[in-house]
């Protein structure tokens, strides 16, 4: 079984979308457990017409953070895999079951895809240590052997798949990629991820007054990471 791990904040306009998609995936055995971290939009009220479905858990919880909420959804879970969606993501509908597939026939301890960011298409390609020591190119939402799984790093705030990652790669646990773009993640202002082009994080466009705060963020969090793995 797959458990889908799907937290949620302020992600009514989406959420729907990224459970929907998780519930039409093809010849895998899915539960499906979504967490709402204390949202403060409609979220709620979206979230009932779930009420006495047996396919959809959902989980209400004061606000903790997206890592705490992740790890609350691991512990609640069964499954022998493990994927964490983004409430902004959509599935392909043989997305869990290619990733699966070429999972359960690898000694990797997960499996990961291409995936679409708004407009921007984002090719991951193979397994490559020396490269995700320099840069993150693999998306959170890959699929994770529950044994080999170390649980989020609950005081990281950004980043938090690169140091999964890092952390898996630190216990020698490597990931497998599967060619083509099996997700697809919406951009909304409330979401949990949010991306730029490469280009606004460097001069002169970095130094734009409604750029220079996220540049900084961007780049403290970066240095926690690069801190806490020696990079």
């Amino acid at each position: 079984m797959i458990s889908v791990i799907i937290p949620t904040y302020n992600h009514a306009s989406s959420v729907v979308k990224t459970i929907e998609s998780a519930l039409a995936s093809q010849n895998v055995n899915t539960e499906i457990i979504v967490i709402d971290d204390g949202s403060t939009d409609d979220t709620k009220e979206v979230l009932s017409q779930y009420d006495g479905n047996d396919a959809v858990k959902v989980i209400y919880q004061k606000n903790r953070g997206s890592n705490p909420t992740r790890n609350r959804g691991y512990d609640e879970s069964e499954g022998e895999y493990l994927i964490f969606l983004d409430a902004d993501a959509v599935l392909e509908p043989d997305a869990l079951s290619q990733l699966k597939n070429v999972l359960r026939d690898s000694k990797a301890s997960f499996s990961y895809s291409d995936f679409r960011f708004g407009w921007k298409l984002f090719k991951t390609g193979e397994y490559d240590l020396e490269r995700l020591r320099k840069m993150n190119y693999i998306h959170t939402s890959s699929l994770i052997k529950r044994e080999d799984f170390p649980k989020f790093d609950e005081a990281i705030k950004r980043f938090q798949d690169w140091d999964l990652w890092l952390t898996m790669a630190a216990q020698g646990k490597t990931g497998v990629y599967v060619p083509g773009e099996l997700m697809s993640m919406t951009v909304e202002r409330a979401g949990i991820s949010s991306w730029l082009p490469k280009s606004w994080y460097k001069a002169p466009w970095k130094w734009l007054p409604w750029i220079a705060l996220r540049v900084k963020k961007y780049e403290d969090a970066k240095q926690i990471i690069k801190a806490k793995h020696s990079l």
